[in-house]
């Protein structure tokens, strides 16, 4: 595949977001930002805020916090680079939807159109599977199905970094 896809993973602050913005950047194409966070409180209201503040404004966004892969397949040319940010984000919005299967649906699709998008995309996300093993269910859930969706991204994609302090090591490289 002559398309190179992305998945950039790092704790919270880590500098994974300016590292994906560069990315986009570097790839001298138009850049569609897919914004999977959902303003339900004054603190992502500030964060989000936050973010599209630090985007240059030539930048196209769609807001799409659960049909992941559907508004890839629509999105996605051979002459653009889509951003998302964040995979963790929008795993959450999809584990707190009322049918219980809603995720390994959407997850399963976002598996399966990966390799089809003509386009590059770069996805961010959190790794939190460095801290200890939370007490809740769904927080047990969060941390487990995060850490396969990473596995299974991180197989398909071409490249992979981890970001912590601002600085990147390399996981995968097409290169």
């Amino acid at each position: 595949m002559s398309t190179q896809h992305a998945l950039i993973l790092g704790g919270a602050r880590s500098g994974k977001s300016n590292f994906a913005e560069q990315l986009a950047i570097k790839s001298n194409k138009p850049v569609l930002y897919v914004a999977t966070g959902q303003a339900h409180d004054d603190e992502m209201q500030t964060r989000i805020a936050h973010h599209q503040q630090q985007r240059p404004t030539s930048w196209q966004l769609i807001e799409e916090p659960l049909e992941l892969a559907k508004t890839l397949q629509q999105h996605s040319t051979p002459t653009n680079c889509i951003l998302v940010d964040c995979l963790t984000l929008w795993l959450s919005n999809c584990l707190c939807q009322r049918n219980t299967h809603y995720w390994q649906q959407q997850k399963l699709a976002l598996l399966n159109v990966l390799e089809t998008l003509p386009g590059q995309v770069i996805f961010v996300s959190n790794e939190v599977g460095h801290g200890i093993v939370p007490l809740g269910e769904l927080s047990r859930q969060f941390v487990d199905e995060s850490g396969w969706l990473h596995q299974a991204i991180a197989t398909k994609v071409q490249q992979v970094e981890f970001i912590m302090a601002g600085l990147a090591l390399t996981l995968k490289s097409a290169q």
